[in-house]
């Protein structure tokens, strides 16, 4: 009795053959394609092999109930508008299948016009819900095409800015590139949510704005410095900090605390307040750790590399002290793609 020429096609699962040929007849009348199944298990194998628009099931039906079919169907199939026929009046039980997702209840007996104006009914429902479902997919696809647009944007601009460090010194410039890549491993090491992982990656590259500020004999000066000079020297977080202030941009508000921040220490003997702990923020302490590693294990103006066993030797001798200690861990957990990344970006 199925016919896969008409638009929406309707299944109907009795098993009085009587009264599925007249549900069936009558809806064929009104221009639906109907297919009969007699029992539940005939009704899910027709549903694996062919597409319906509407099921109107009894609920008495042998083996599986209608309330069963119902439930499956609304699991496996939720496209499906299901409409229950039973021949008891049962206000609990039309009030289950309602809540279970059935789209109506026709008790029997029942006139011929009730069963087509319960069937348009109820596909003019699944239309606008599908519709609507539709829409809001679209709406969702466009705010996240739009925001990642913008997200773009926001470090494009980000970029360009850290880059203007690579004017002032060549290894600065890798080595922040080198920083956000780190940061944003070690982000998702720790646990950290996907927006905070994506935006230290950006945000960690900024670390050292603030050197833009930083004469050139000091900045590029081959040898150590002396006091008055390291103190101009640490300066860079708070002007870093400055530069960033001010921005309603999430990923702007991480990087002003990671350039202020980021050369605090754990025990509360850093720079520039001299705070411990955890309030130093979390995005801070992260670059702590893989901001002495890198430094360490290149070359500097006022020093050659220095080999990352000897490396890690030094910084695993101020865990608890500089480095928060379960960041700390991590690092270590993460080192073997650390090496990758340093070897993919080289000082130029």
């Amino acid at each position: 009795m199925a016919d896969n020429t008409f638009s929406e096609k309707i299944l109907v699962v009795d098993d009085e053959p009587l009264i599925s040929d007249i549900i069936a007849r009558s809806l064929e009348a009104e221009g639906y394609g109907c297919h009969i199944a007699d029992n539940a298990e005939d009704a899910l194998e027709v549903l694996s092999e062919n597409s319906f628009s509407l099921i109107m099931s009894d609920i008495n039906l042998p083996g599986k109930t209608g309330i069963e079919l119902l439930s499956i169907v609304k699991d496996q199939f939720p496209d499906i508008a299901v409409i229950m026929v039973t021949a008891v009046d049962d206000r609990r039980t039309a009030i289950k299948a309602l809540q279970l997702g059935a789209y109506g209840f026709v008790i029997k007996p029942f006139d011929i016009n009730e069963i087509a104006i319960s069937a348009v009914n109820a596909l003019e429902r699944r239309r606008l819900a599908i519709q609507s479902r539709e829409y809001e997919n679209r709406l969702e696809n466009e705010v996240r095409s739009r925001t990642a647009e913008i997200h773009h944007r926001e470090e494009e601009i980000c970029v360009r800015l850290t880059s203007a460090c690579e004017y002032r010194d060549v290894e600065t410039g890798s080595h922040n590139r080198r920083l956000g890549l780190y940061a944003s491993l070690l982000a998702e090491e720790i646990g950290l949510e996907q927006q905070a992982i994506d935006e230290i990656r950006i945000a960690a590259s900024m670390h050292d704005i603030g050197k833009i500020a930083v004469p050139d004999n000091i900045l590029l000066k081959e040898g150590s410095l002396n006091n008055e000079e390291f103190e101009i020297m640490k300066r860079h977080t708070v002007i870093g900090a400055q530069i960033l202030k001010g921005s309603s941009i999430s990923l702007l508000k991480m990087a002003q605390e990671i350039a202020l921040n980021h050369h605090e220490r754990w025990d509360g003997s850093g720079y520039p307040n001299k705070i411990a702990g955890e309030k130093t923020p979390i995005s801070a302490r992260l670059v702590a750790v893989i901001d002495v590693y890198d430094a360490l294990v290149h070359k500097r103006v006022y020093r050659p590399p220095i080999p990352e066993k000897e490396a890690l030797q030094m910084i695993s001798r101020d865990k608890g002290s500089h480095f928060d200690p379960e960041i700390f861990d991590a690092f270590k957990r993460v080192l073997p793609q650390l090496r990758r990344i340093r070897l993919q970006v080289q000082d130029r």
